[in-house]
Order: C-alpha cells, then structure tokens, then sequence
C-alpha cells in the first residue's frame, strides 16, 4: 500500500483524553500519560506510528514493510568492503582520534536510523518511523513530544531498554559530547523526563522554531545507563571498547588499523518490526584497513574482500581489465543515485586571512580549470557541480522568483542587491586545453587589486605592508592519486599566478586531530549536503557554533545565512520550506566558501558476483549494507572457480 496518508495520525482531544481516564485509568484506554493530560488543555493532541513535521507519513499505520525492500531476502553470508587510513577506538563519539568504521552502529533511536548510515526511510525526505517507540504524541503546537517505548526493545546483552537509559544518554551528550551539538541541545530542548519505564518526554525551548526537534530527539542514539555505570566509561575519550546499544548488529572482533567484523545478532529483539523486513540480511560485514589506494585496489583483485563502492575515475575507467571481471566473477554496475552529490571541493578556513575577502576567495577559485582536470584527470566522466544542491527542486536558477523571491524580501537590508537582482552564481568556465586559463588569470588579478593586493618585483602577490599571499592545502596520507593531482595541479597554478601555495601531506590521525582543532589554510572536503530544514543546518552553515562545529568546516560566519536558516525553521508548508532552501543554496554560492568540484552523477559498484538488489532501487541511497542480499549458489560457484578461497 502506498501513497500520501495525511490521516494517518490520529487527533484526540480533550473529550477524548478523559474518556480515556474515566475508561480505564490514568489514560489506559489510549495510552497516554497523566502529564501529558495535565498538560494539554483543549489543544490537540497527536499519536502517531511516525513522525511528518507536515503530517504527510507516506507509510499508513499498518503498513509491513518498505515499498523499496524484498520482504523475502534471504539473510546470510557475509560482504566485505574497504576504507583506507587507520583507526584507534570502537567510540564514534570520543572527541579525539579515529574511530572504527561504523562503530556507532550498535545503538538504535525512537525512530529507525540505519546502522550503516543510509537514509531510513530511503524513499522520503521528511518521514521517521518509531522504532525503539511504539508511538510518539505531541500536541499540535509541538511544545513537547511523548515516547511510549516498546516493551520487547533490548539490550545487545538481553537487559530490557527502558526510558531511564534514553535520558541518562540524553543528558550524556549534554556533558560528553561534542560541543557544538551540546550547546545546539540545551538551547532548544528544556528538560527530558522520565514517565515511567516505557514512557519518556522532552520539552522544547519556549519561543524557538519547532522544526526538526522531535525528529531530533527521536533520532538520537540510546545507549544502556547500567553498561556506563559499570565500565566507568566516558563518550568523549577513546576506547577499545564499544558501548551497549541494542541495534542488529554488534561487534564481533577488530584488530587495530587491519579489520573490524561486525556480525548479526541472531538474539536481536526488533527482527519483527516493519521497519526492519527485508533489511539486515548480511550474517557479516567485514571492514578492511588499507594504507593507500593502491595496496586497497590489489586486495579487491585479490578476493581480499568482495564489495567496492568506486570513487577513483582514473580507477573506473581504466582499472577494471583483470582476469575476474573479464571472466564474470566480479560484475560493475552504475546505479542510479537521485541524491544531490555532496557538496565537496576546495573548502577555506575563514578564520583565518587572507580568505576572509569574498573577493579573494573569488580570485582563488578562478585558477581551478574544471574543464582541464576532468578531461587530462578524470577521463572526462564528472560533471560541473555549480550548487550545494546540484540537480534537486533546491537549487538556485537564474533570478530569484515567486516565493524565494518574496522570503528574500522578507529579510530586508541583510540581502544584497547582486543577490536580489542578480542571477545565481554558477562555476566558472575555463579553457580546457591549457591548465592555466589566462582569462581567469586576468580576472583574478583585477579582484586581488581590488582587495588590496599588488604584484612585488619577484611576482608575487603582496599587500601594502609586503606580506604575502600564503597558505597551505593540507592533505591526508590516505588520500586518493587522483584528488592528489588535482591539489598538486591547482598548487602550480596558483604559483604560476604568484600565489604562494603549497601542498602539506600528513598522517591520517593527525590530518583528523588538525581538522576538527581548525588547524589548517585550506583543504579538499565536503560541506553538509540539505533536502529539508533542521536545526542541522546551524551546525553545518551557521554562526552560532561555526569555531568548534566540526560539521562547519569552514568556521562561516554570516548574519544572512543564520536569518536565512532561521526563516527556513518557520515555514509552514514544504514549497516555503523549498524556497528558503533554495535562497539558502543561491547565498552560499554568493559567499564563494568553497570551490566546487566536479561530480559523477551515478553510484560506481564493483562486486563479486554473489550479491543481490531489489529490481527498483529507492531515490536517497544505494544501501548495500541495508537493504541487499546473499546468494549462496553464486558465492559457492565463485569458491568452486578459485576466484574466492
């Protein structure tokens, strides 16, 4: 069954409520909690099996499963993947050093979220469906919600779940987390309570935009109070050790910097949920370690492990020609991904100069060649990306119009006039034949006079007190050849154009310690992408935590962006909501914080020929660790042939 149910929640009023009571108790009859009654006066009040901030859940009350998942997928076998780098702890949330792959999927939430980070649904923007809850309430105002946990959720260990261990991780992140997310917390979420062991409610900020804050609490892990008290264990320090969650999957063995197992708990309490059919069907998943691209490559040759999401362009055109594809062992496949590419290019640190002058970060970006890189580099197989959006109903066009228009207007004197008027600012084009395109050379000498900036007798750029234009690209040892030539690549011109840059390469840890410190000039990284409005977005673009936010990488400060998030949060429909964005996406285009690069627009995958996918892949995520499945006639084939021990 599918399509739009807008009544799918069910709104009780006061009448109702007290039915309820006089039927059975303190809300026996409808499951509500005594404060819950106390508190709602005649407004209405919302149960529901999921949560639409717009109160549009595609999926009705009954439904079973997920239209994009095969109910009957067998469950078994084992997929192994690969990352490069090294890793010291089992805690994704510590503060310092590097985490283990996935290791943060062992805990679950109110609502369902992917252990292997896909989206969940896969198929909505907007939709959460409870999980750990069997139901969420809220009033209409949406000044607090209500979770009514389910009575069968338990701990990896077989310990029950309870309200007491959501608060305790609750109030854990309050104290241990990371700080922008701490801070962001307590200034929008006034108290958690615990009801009684399945019953537990948050109430919001007085004043703030409602947007986004029950998903936000309802998608927050939950880890076990009792595993925290008895290990003496802090969620900000490493540790080989991994906390209690209550997920499908736990931690089956690790070695450090070579492998980490995660296997399927076969005592998993949730295997009955809708939310779960046809999902988590892997009896393993294995995550190997390599140190570089080329040592990582040899290994999937090799049969090391079976299940390669390709990155390399230079890998995929030209990599592929060894005896297991050319015999039908290993298959490629290019998928569709209906997802705006991430956000990901040349990103500046603005805390630091001379990247504070838009129009020095304007001369920058003019000696990247899009054109050069993707034909000499890439074979020609990325396109321009000109939007933090790229291919979406929130991208910025032309001139701003209807209601993107009128938002803007509402936000008076903060827009400028080239923003209002103007059209929205689109990549530059450069000369592909040649790596330096003299025309953007003589643009972006004409934006460094204009900030300032003169050319010395040794041609180099200089400003009025003789100092020169310099910073450094920081790169990680673990980074990719191709990306490494496009930064060495981007360095020459820039020195060609008496910009005094230079390429810095670094071990992965501290690459990871310099980055989330701020340590840095300038470096080749992603912003967060955005679909719909959240408080997310002020962690990821806004002023108010921008110097410790590690998803704000570029540290941006600016009053637009914040008044523009800000307008985003009260908008009452979703073609308001999509406006807001795409004002948001044309004035990061505006502000020139990162230098696009290009994209490609399908998912690359390469596997041993034993794995299988539905038909109809969802439009928000490839998930092969989600939602795929085993064959075991294929995989027994493959280790018949010898292509596989």
């Amino acid at each position: 069954m599918t399509g739009k149910f807008p009544k799918s929640e069910i709104t009780l009023k006061r009448r109702d409520l007290m039915l309820g009571m006089a039927a059975g108790g303190a809300g026996v009859a409808i499951g509500l909690p005594q404060v819950a009654l106390a508190q709602s006066g005649s407004e209405e009040i919302i149960r529901s099996h999921g949560y639409s901030f717009f109160g549009d859940l595609q999926y009705p009350p009954d439904f079973t499963h997920f239209d994009y998942v095969n109910p009957g997928a067998p469950k078994g076998g084992e997929i192994s993947l690969s990352t490069r780098g090294t890793f010291d702890g089992m805690n994704r949330y510590a503060s310092k050093g590097r985490p283990g792959q996935y290791s943060g999927l062992i805990a679950e939430a109110m609502f369902s979220r992917a252990p292997f980070d896909a989206a969940v649904p896969a198929d909505s923007i907007t939709d959460a469906y409870c999980h750990l809850a069997e139901a969420v309430e809220y009033p209409a105002t949406k000044e607090w919600c209500v979770f009514h946990l389910r009575t069968e959720a338990k701990f990896s260990d077989g310990r029950q779940l309870t309200a007491h261990d959501a608060a305790f991780t609750h109030n854990l992140f309050l104290e241990q987390g990371i700080r922008s997310y701490a801070r962001s917390v307590k200034q929008r979420i006034s108290g958690v309570e615990v009801i009684d062991d399945q019953t537990l409610k948050y109430t919001f900020v007085d004043g703030i935009s409602r947007r986004s804050l029950i998903s936000q609490v309802g998608g927050s892990p939950v880890f076990s109070k009792d595993w925290y008290e008895e290990t003496g264990e802090r969620l900000d320090e490493p540790s080989l050790l991994t906390q209690l969650g209550s997920g499908p999957y736990v931690v089956e063995d690790f070695e450090i910097n070579r492998f980490i197992i995660y296997k399927r708990n076969p005592d998993y309490w949730g295997w009955h949920l809708p939310v779960n059919v046809g999902r988590h069907n892997f009896d393993r998943v294995r995550v190997e370690y390599f140190g570089d691209q080329t040592a990582e490559f040899e290994a999937f040759k090799a049969g090391e492990y079976t299940f390669r999401q390709e990155t390399s362009t230079k890998q995929w055109a030209t990599g592929y020609d060894f005896p297991g594809v050319e015999k039908g062992y290993i298959k490629r496949e290019q998928l569709p991904n209906d997802n705006p590419p991430t956000p990901s290019g040349f990103v500046f640190n603005l805390l630091r100069e001379p990247f504070t002058d838009l129009r020095v970060r304007e001369a920058l970006s003019l000696a990247y060649n899009f054109e050069w890189v993707s034909s000499s580099l890439q074979f020609g197989l990325t396109k321009q990306r000109n939007s933090f959006v790229e291919n979406s109903a929130l991208e910025a066009k032309g001139v701003p119009e209807g209601l993107e228009r009128a938002f803007l207007e509402s936000l008076g004197d903060l827009v400028p006039d080239v923003v209002m008027n103007g059209e929205a600012v689109m990549a530059h084009t450069s000369n592909g034949d040649i790596v330096s395109d003299r025309r953007n050379q003589r643009k972006a000498l004409k934006l460094l006079k204009d900030a300032g900036w003169s050319v010395n007798d040794d041609g180099k750029f200089v400003d009025a007190d003789g100092k020169l234009i310099e910073f450094k690209i920081m790169l990680s040892s673990s980074t990719g050849d191709t990306v490494e030539a496009i930064i060495t690549t981007y360095v020459q011109t820039l020195n060609k154009w008496g910009i005094s840059a230079d390429m810095e390469k670094i071990d992965s840890a501290q690459y990871a310690s310099r980055y989330y410190d701020k340590d840095w000039d300038m470096m080749y990284f992603r912003n967060q992408p955005f679909l719909a409005a959240g408080t997310g977005l002020k962690q990821a673009y806004g002023s108010e935590t921008a110097v410790v936010s590690s998803y704000n990488p570029q540290s941006l400060q600016s009053p637009l962006v914040d008044a523009i998030i800000d307008g985003s949060l009260e908008t009452t429909s979703r073609e308001e909501e999509e406006a807001a964005l795409r004002a948001l996406d044309r004035v990061l285009r505006y502000l020139r914080i990162q230098i696009h690069s290009g994209y490609v627009g399908e998912h690359w995958v390469a596997s041993y020929d034993m794995y299988e996918h539905p038909e109809n892949l969802p439009p928000l995520a490839l998930g092969a660790l989600d939602f795929w499945w085993y064959n075991k006639e294929k995989h027994e084939a493959l280790k018949a042939s010898g292509a596989l021990r």
